[in-house]
Formats: structure tokens, C-alpha cells, sequence
């Protein structure tokens, strides 16, 4: 291929780096250019490559350079997208406080280029992650100022459709392998944009360019730090992103897996990308490999330009780094009250950006040209959806029942490839069947010890409403925060994700329960009556699903570590007024009666004991050693424990509607969760939510 067939975007790349090679910074680049005007791409190529064998094989691991122009021309297979420039001016951010409000960042202004990779920097405290937060949109309450995208005011609906953000913890689901997870974000990111060929072909291709192609049938919880890092950014270069943000990318990785993240996020800045991260305190050679830096210190911007710049600034206000030490630790020891409000002074809180002159002039044309070029071939970006007073209603690539099939099948792999879990739950809920049946053995007949048979009956509601309650809240939490950031990245909507989680637990929750409640009825000696025994199981089966949303509904509020103590709190209370009455069922307070209305575990208790005892069922046995059973009619004791009069059928109804109210209120507890406005999903933010909803009603 001739220079003069490469595109103009490319052709901006290169001079880019033309105008670093005249300072003196890369000379493999300026060697490749040289041979542009007298040999083709693939001869270009061998010159560079025999020229220096080190040169190809920092190449294969993305270490300390810019990207080749053959490097980027990668990625074609993915569906092309605008350019775009950040801008904002006199952004400021409050929160409430006990002590009053408290200003977080203060009328800063800022310029972030696509092209470039932009590192936000500051001490603890400066404002770093409040600052990413409301660029991505994370944050929207107590936001002021103006945000811009390509000189336009931003609207988020189209932003969040251009954007995508990396949170710092590598949040991937464990048992899918790269392949897997890449072709999952694919269908659900895609949609009809690729045929199936096409996005198996774009997925190769990311994995090629990001070098973990080597490992595309490893697990994910097989893999390295770097690795994971590497896999989720190729998740989300699936459908393209023209916006990357990043927070805290290299934190808890070595300084070769540093650098080498670092230099893969400045190859994608080349290819087009605006690409934005946070770093506390990068090494000198991280520092020097970063195209744009924004520093923060106390809410204020205290530099903004080129990392090659911020010495000679420093110099300009009296604060003189040597040669010999890293300008980041450098600017971060000698900040204090005086000396962050005359560097914010002088670069006027963002305002003025400290860049290099000649190579800004000389890249200006091509810059403009690349944009041009880029924008007249790739139609408009818009939100799909209607436009109501202008806000977007909100759509995604897929269908809700296509979302729902690919997160169903996502979620049954997860689970066929974790068959310990599997077993360990099959082997629980085996022992303790066994366990309780000797336990209770033949009192199902046995007139002389009804309340054993009662107590049988408790000991079931008690293990099924703990196992499936303590279930989700353990896996909740982990699940929230992989679902948050698939969520805010728009893989998928809420209600898709729901459902399916809600389609492919029930299967795996019938099946431990029927195989639980079968072992136990036979053991116990209970009526060898079908009817009877299928009531039994669909009576359990309804309780294991109520129990699954309240043990949802509090994995969505609280971490697994409060979980564990709030749930005893909230599961004690409802058995013990299931129980109440046992032996004075005539003699139950009308108080009692309606708090005993309000427990699950009471309507799931009347259910056990009407389809044992209830239905004109035969006198229990009494046994030839017992003179007297005072208990061998049935309806006598279901009138001691409280429970004459009653039906079976109503006491369904009553359970199915409370499984229907724990799955809505647990839906709107995720969703309030998932929502930018509360802070990450704090516990804190869902029970203010409640509290607001509890007094608007």
C-alpha cells in the first residue's frame, strides 16, 4: 500500500509521530517513515523489522512506543464510531454532610482529546474518582458547570452509548472462558449491527490485537492480572467506543504488566479513542509515556497538558524538579495550602492548557482533516428510540427476549461449569434429608407423637427458608457488582437480566427441593397418598421461592458480611410467629393472629399441616403400648396448633402473592441500586429510598 492510500485519520497518526521523532523521542517510527516513499507496506515492514529484532517483539507485548502504522489499522471488524473531544468548563460537585455541605471539586475546566490518552492525577482526596464519576456519568446530584462533547452540551443518553467505563476492579464472570465472555458481549452489544460470522471474526481480531488470543480457551478465573486487565478492556472495545475511562487501570499489577497496560491503552488512544483513566502515582516511565495529564489537588486543577510540560511549568512558579526525580513524586511532596492555590492560579483552575507549541501547529490541519474524514463516512450516532422534550428513550442493540436467552445461557454455562457448587448443594440437601428423616422417622402415623409430626413439619420450612435466603445473600453482592458494570455499559436491560437470573435459578431450586422434600416425606412415615404428596412438594417448592426473594432482596441492600447479620434478624421474627400457638392454637391474641397473617412461614406452616391432616384424612394410629392417644383425630389438632377452619387453597394464594411482592420489591431494589444517583450502591442509599417511599405513601 503507497502513503498516499492510507487514510487521512492515519495519516494524522503519523504525523503525530513524525513530531515526536523531532524531539527525539521515537526513532522507530522515523526509520518506518523513511522507507514509506520507496517501499510497500509489507517491505516497510521487513526494513523495521530488520533493522532491530527488539523492536517486533516489544510489538507483541505493547511495551514503551507508539503503535506502528500497520498496528493501527487493526480492528476493522468492528462497527466504526465517531471521534469525540471532551470539554468542561467551571464543573463543581457538592455533597451533603453532617457538618454542612461540603465542595468536592471547585470550578474546574478541563480539555480532553480523542487521540490521546489523558491520565487524571492528584493525592488522596484531590477529587480524582469524583471527577471520573460525573465525566462518566456516574454522578448527577450536585453536579454544576457544563460538560461538552465535540462543542456541543452533552446529552447522557447519547454519551453512555459512546462511552464505556472500566471500573478498578476486574469485575468478569469466573467460569467462562476469554472466547466465551468476548462472544457474550458480543451478541449483547451487536445485535443486528454484525451477522453471527461477522462478530466471531471481530472478536478474533480484538483478541489478536490485545494480545490474548494465546489464552482464549482459559478461564477467566485462570488468568493473570494483566490478562484479566487486557480482557476487560476487550470487552468493552467490542462494539467500539469511541470514549474509554478507566479507573485506577494498573492498580495491584508489577511494573512490566503496568507498562504494558499503559502502552495498549495509548495504542487504542491512537486509533481515534479518547481514552481517560486515573492514576494516584505513576512511575517516571508510566509518567513520560502518558500524552495528556490533569492534576487535582484539594477540588482545584493545578496542571493540565503534556507530561513533558509539567517541569518546565513547575520551574515557571519557582518549584525546581531535578532531572533525576520522578515529576509526579516530585509535584505530589511539595503541595500544600500555598503552593496548590498559586499553581491553580496560574494554569487558572484548567483554563490554559500547558502543551507543546510546534507540535500543536504543526498537527492542527491534519487533525481537523482526520475528523472531517472520520465524520463524512460514518452516518450520525443516535439514540435509538423516541424523543420526548428531549430525553431519550433509552433502547439497546438487542431485544428483551434476545437479552434474556443470551444472559440465560450465560448464566446455565456458569453453572455447568461450576459443578462444585453443584455438588455441594446436591450433597446438603442428600445428608440433611437423611438426617431429618431418621430423625422423625414414622411419626407421620403415629397418634402417640402428633407434635413431633408438627415439628417435622418446622424443621422442613426452617431448612428450606435458610438455605435459599442465605443462598442469595452470599452470591448477591458479587453478582451486583459484575452486574453493575455490564448494566452501566449498556449490555443489557434491567428487566432482561431478571428474568433470566429468575429462569435459570428456578430449575436448579425445584429440583433440590423435590429431591429434599421426596426423602423426607417417605422417612417420616407421611399418608402414601398422591394427591397428598404432590402438595407437599409444590407447598415446598412455593415457600423456596418466596425465601429465594427475601434472601434477594437483601443481597441487593447489604454486603455479604452485614448480610449475614441481618438476615437472622429478619428470618427469626417470621418463623417464630409461623410457630406461635403450638399447644393453645383456641387461645391465640387477635394482635398475634395478625402478625402471624403477615409471616410467609405461617401460610407455608397451614399449608404442610392441611396437607397432611386436613381433607376428612383417617385417624392417626395409636400405638398398642399407649393406653390413650389424645390426639389421634386429626382435626383436633390442627384446632391445638391453631390452624382449624382454615384452607389449604387460600393459604397458597396467600404465598404466591408474597413470592409476587418479594420479586417486584427486589426488582426495585436492584434498580435503585443500578442507578447513578445513589452512591455505588450503598446499603445507606436503598434504605433512604425506603425511608422516601415509605413517607410519599
Amino acid at each position: 500500500m503507497d502513503l498516499q492510500d492510507t487514510p487521512p485519520c492515519q495519516m494524522k497518526l503519523l504525523s503525530e509521530d513524525d513530531a515526536r521523532n523531532r524531539r527525539g523521542s521515537n526513532p522507530t517510527i522515523r526509520q518506518l517513515q523513511e522507507d514509506d516513499s520507496s517501499v510497500d507496506g509489507r517491505s516497510r515492514a521487513d526494513s523495521v523489522r530488520s533493522r532491530s529484532g527488539s523492536v517486533r517483539s516489544r510489538a507483541n507485548s505493547f511495551l514503551t512506543r507508539i503503535p506502528t502504522r500497520a498496528e493501527l489499522k487493526t480492528l476493522t471488524r468492528v462497527v466504526k464510531r465517531p471521534a469525540v473531544d471532551i470539554e468542561f468548563t467551571d464543573l463543581t460537585y457538592t455533597v451533603n454532610t453532617a457538618s454542612g455541605r461540603k465542595h468536592i471539586i471547585k470550578g474546574i475546566n478541563g480539555f480532553f482529546r480523542s487521540g490521546e490518552i489523558t491520565c487524571i492525577m492528584g493525592p488522596s482526596g484531590a477529587g480524582k474518582s469524583s471527577l471520573m464519576n460525573i465525566l462518566v456519568g456516574y454522578v448527577s446530584q450536585g453536579v454544576g458547570g457544563s460538560i461538552y462533547t465535540n462543542g456541543a452540551e452533552r446529552q447522557l443518553a447519547l454519551f453512555n452509548k459512546l462511552s464505556a467505563y472500566i471500573m478498578q476492579e476486574d469485575l468478569l464472570q469466573p467460569h467462562l472462558t476469554v472466547h466465551e465472555s468476548l462472544l457474550v458481549a458480543a451478541h449483547l452489544k451487536l445485535g443486528n449491527e454484525l451477522n453471527e460470522e461477522e462478530k466471531k471474526m471481530a472478536v478474533e481480531e480484538i483478541m489478536t490485537t490485545l494480545n490474548i488470543k494465546f489464552c482464549h480457551n482459559t478461564r477467566v478465573e485462570r488468568l493473570s492480572g494483566g490478562q484479566r486487565k487486557r480482557l476487560a478492556i476487550a470487552l468493552e472495545l467490542v462494539n467500539n467506543p469511541p470514549i474509554i475511562f478507566l479507573d485506577e487501570p494498573t492498580t495491584g499489577l508489577d511494573i512490566v504488566t503496568t507498562t504494558g497496560v499503559v502502552s495498549l491503552l495509548k495504542f487504542l488512544a491512537r486509533q481515534g479513542r479518547t481514552i481517560v483513566c486515573t492514576l494516584h502515582q505513576p512511575s517516571s516511565t508510566i509518567f513520560h509515556m502518558l500524552d495528556h495529564v490533569y492534576l487535582l489537588a484539594k477540588g482545584l486543577c493545578i496542571y493540565q497538558g503534556t507530561s513533558q510540560k509539567l517541569v518546565p511549568f513547575l520551574a515557571k512558579t519557582g518549584l525546581v524538579c531535578k532531572s533525576t526525580y520522578n515529576p509526579a513524586d516530585y509535584v505530589f511532596e511539595v503541595l500544600n495550602k500555598s503552593t496548590i492555590k498559586s499553581l491553580s492560579a496560574e494554569i487558572q483552575n484548567g483554563k490554559i492548557s500547558w502543551s507543546d507549541e510546534d507540535f500543536e501547529a504543526e498537527n492542527l490541519t491534519d487533525s481537523k482533516i482526520c475528523r472531517q474524514d472520520t465524520m463524512a463516512n460514518i452516518p450520525p450516532v443516535t439514540v435509538a428510540g423516541s424523543s420526548v422534550n428531549g430525553k431519550y428513550e433509552e433502547k439497546f442493540p438487542t431485544s428483551f427476549l434476545q437479552q434474556v436467552w443470551i444472559l440465560f445461557c450465560r448464566m446455565m454455562m456458569q453453572q455447568k461449569r461450576n459443578m462444585l457448587g453443584f455438588y455441594i448443594q446436591l450433597g446438603c440437601h442428600l445428608c440433611i434429608a437423611l438426617v431429618m428423616g431418621l430423625i422423625f422417622q414414622h411419626v407421620g402415623n403415629d397418634a402417640a407423637r402428633p407434635f413431633e409430626n408438627f415439628k417435622f413439619l418446622i424443621s422442613v420450612e426452617v431448612f428450606f427458608v435458610y438455605t435459599h435466603v442465605m443462598k442469595n445473600v452470599m452470591l448477591m453482592p458479587f453478582e451486583i457488582k459484575i452486574m453493575r458494570r455490564e448494566y452501566f455499559n449498556r449490555w443489557y436491560g434491567l428487566k432482561s437480566y431478571f428474568t433470566a437470573l429468575t429462569l435459570a435459578v428456578t430449575p436448579f431450586l425445584i429440583l433440590f427441593t423435590v429431591l429434599y422434600a421426596s426423602i423426607t416425606y417417605y422417612l417420616s412415615g407421611q399418608p402414601h397418598s398422591l394427591s397428598r404428596y404432590l402438595w407437599f412438594n409444590l407447598n415446598s417448592i412455593v415457600i423456596c421461592l418466596v425465601s429465594d426473594g427475601i434472601g434477594f432482596c437483601i443481597g441487593v441492600i447489604f454486603n455479604a458480611a452485614n448480610g449475614t447479620v441481618v438476615t437472622p434478624a429478619v428470618i427469626a421474627p417470621m418463623l417464630a410467629v409461623g410457630v406461635y400457638g403450638m399447644g393453645f392454637g383456641t387461645a391465640i391474641e387477635p394482635y398475634m393472629q395478625f402478625l402471624m397473617s403477615l409471616s410467609p412461614m405461617r401460610h407455608s406452616l397451614i399449608g404442610y399441616a392441611f396437607t397432611l391432616w386436613g381433607d376428612n384424612r383417617e385417624y392417626f394410629e395409636c400405638p398398642p403400648n399407649v393406653v390413650y392417644c389424645t390426639h389421634a383425630d386429626p382435626e383436633l389438632l390442627l384446632k391445638d396448633i391453631g390452624m382449624a377452619g382454615l384452607s389449604k387453597y387460600n393459604e397458597m394464594g396467600l404465598l404466591i402473592v408474597n413470592f409476587a411482592v418479594f420479586k417486584i420489591m427486589g426488582y426495585v431494589l436492584l434498580k435503585h441500586r443500578m442507578t447513578k444517583s445513589m452512591n455505588q450502591g450503598s446499603s445507606l442509599g436503598v434504605l433512604n429510598f425506603l425511608k422516601k417511599f415509605i413517607r410519599k405513601k
